[in-house]
């Protein structure tokens, strides 16, 4: 009889164990469903730049990966946004720090380094941020960092 009530008790934790778990991980849907829509709401009440531009900033010397983000962040612009590249609403450079003629901008934008910074324009004021995430997209697909770059590019432009 002992045995009985020990095993029971035991199940009966671990089916309180599994329903912790699972109620915990279905409120964390409902918190990414609320945030996602959080996220579109705060988007939306944003101002819409006149004005992107997107620099990529290098050294001289890079590795394969910095060379990469220059290469797939380019042709993010070019392929997805060639409209508003023609029109002057979105502006790509590449920029190596270590050129005397670049040290004012690389100033500017803090720049040290390799790095992807995107300056939305709005009212005639800078807006710049340093864009870390695409350090973790640069080894998956380049679908993904472009997709990723591209819904970023069209928020802050409001399309």
């Amino acid at each position: 009889m002992n045995k009985k009530i020990v095993f029971s008790f035991v199940v009966g934790i671990g089916v309180l164990i599994i329903l912790a778990i699972v109620s915990s991980g279905s409120s964390k849907t409902s918190n990414v469903v609320e945030n996602n829509q959080n996220n579109q709401n705060l988007q939306q009440s944003f101002p819409v730049a006149e004005k992107v531009e997107v620099f990529y900033f290098h050294a001289t010397q890079r590795c394969p990966t910095c060379i990469r983000i220059g290469q797939l962040a380019k042709a993010t612009v070019e392929e997805r946004f060639s409209e508003q590249l023609k029109s002057g609403k979105i502006e790509f450079r590449e920029i190596n720090v270590d050129l005397p003629e670049n040290k004012v901008l690389a100033e500017k934008f803090k720049a040290s380094g390799s790095a992807l910074f995107i300056n939305s324009i709005i009212s005639g004021q800078d807006n710049i941020k340093e864009d870390i995430r695409v350090w973790q997209l640069v080894g998956g697909t380049d679908n993904k960092f472009k997709d990723y770059l591209e819904n970023k590019l069209n928020s802050l432009m409001g399309i």
